[in-house]
This record gives C-alpha cells, sequence and structure tokens, in this order.
C-alpha cells in the first residue's frame, strides 16, 4: 500500500505542478472544483485504461506518452502566454481572470495523464485492486491539484497583471519537463 501512495504521490506531482500554473491567474470555486475533478479523474482513469490496453502496447507506448503529453502542455502554455500577452497589450488585463475553461482543463488533463498510461501495465503485476489503485491515485492528485491551485492563487496575488503571463509560463515549463523526462 505505501508503494501505491508513492506512486500516487510522484504522479500527482505534475498535477501540482500545473495547477500552481492555472492558480497563479486567480480562479474561483468552480475552476478550483473542475480542476479538481478533471484531473483526479483522468490521473484515476488512466492507469486503469492501460491496465485494460494490456503489458504488450507498453514498450510501443512507453516514450510516446511522455513527448505527447509534454508538447499538449507545452500547446496549452503557450496558448495561456499568447492570451495573456494580447490582453497586456490591449491595455484589459488587470482583473481576476475567470480562469481556463472546461476544454482546456480537459487538454490539460490529459496532457498530465498520458503517461500514467504506462503506470496501468506496471499496475498488473503488483497485484494491486484496481478500485483501490484508481481511488489513492485520484484522491492523491485531487489533493495535490487543489494544494497548487492555492499555492499558486497566493503567488498571483502578489504577482499582480504578471500572474497569467507567469500562469502560462510555469505550464510551458511543465510540459518541457515531461517531455525531457524530469517528471
Amino acid at each position: 500500500m505505501l508503494a501505491l501512495f508513492l506512486v500516487a504521490l510522484s504522479l500527482g506531482l505534475s498535477n501540482f505542478a500545473a495547477a500552481i500554473g492555472i492558480g497563479v491567474s486567480g480562479t474561483g470555486a468552480r475552476t478550483r472544483l473542475r480542476v479538481g475533478a478533471i484531473f483526479g479523474g483522468f490521473e484515476a482513469g488512466m492507469p486503469v485504461l492501460g491496465l485494460l490496453l494490456g503489458r504488450a502496447a507498453a514498450g510501443a507506448l512507453g516514450h510516446a506518452t511522455r513527448w505527447a503529453g509534454g508538447g499538449l502542455l507545452i500547446v496549452t502554455g503557450g496558448y495561456a502566454l499568447a492570451q495573456a500577452w494580447r490582453e497586456r497589450d490591449r491595455g484589459t488585463a488587470g482583473g481576476p481572470a475567470p480562469g481556463p475553461g472546461p476544454r482546456q482543463l480537459i487538454v490539460t488533463g490529459l496532457a498530465l495523464s498520458i503517461d500514467n498510461l504506462a503506470v496501468g501495465f506496471a499496475l498488473g503485476t503488483y497485484h494491486v485492486p484496481l478500485a483501490v489503485a484508481a481511488a489513492v491515485i485520484g484522491a492523491v492528485s485531487v489533493a495535490l491539484s487543489l494544494a497548487g491551485l492555492e499555492l499558486g492563487a497566493r503567488i498571483g496575488s502578489k504577482a499582480g497583471q504578471r500572474g497569467e503571463l507567469l500562469g502560462g509560463a510555469i505550464l510551458v515549463g511543465v510540459g518541457a519537463a515531461i517531455a525531457a523526462g524530469i517528471m
């Protein structure tokens, strides 16, 4: 059980980092709920999907998932940076941002969890009950995502108008770290 918790913790750290980036621009309760649900759902669901797909595909998908997830996060962060620059150039920045929309959160959640397919392949060798693994990974992910949002909000309140730029840069950095195999 300790091994499962440690795996869940390591998987949730990328969500924590991305949630900081999202929280920097300021989020409301609705966005916090969406982030927790989407990130936790993907983190819990991808290992289950990986286990169901079977170990045979693990070798073929192994490195590709890291690049795909990292690339999606870099694109998402780049989009956030472009939006922040446009608002800054127009002079409309300043008020709290509404936060990312559901589609953007889904893409981010998918990008963060796509590498968890390989974890699902490994879960089969540990004979961990699938429901228990999904529940532990999902719960840890939700907790780390909410903690990241809170930390990001505190950083964002100090960053002022630069918060959205900082948030986009953090997402790009997390994507690059995942693609490089650091996270």
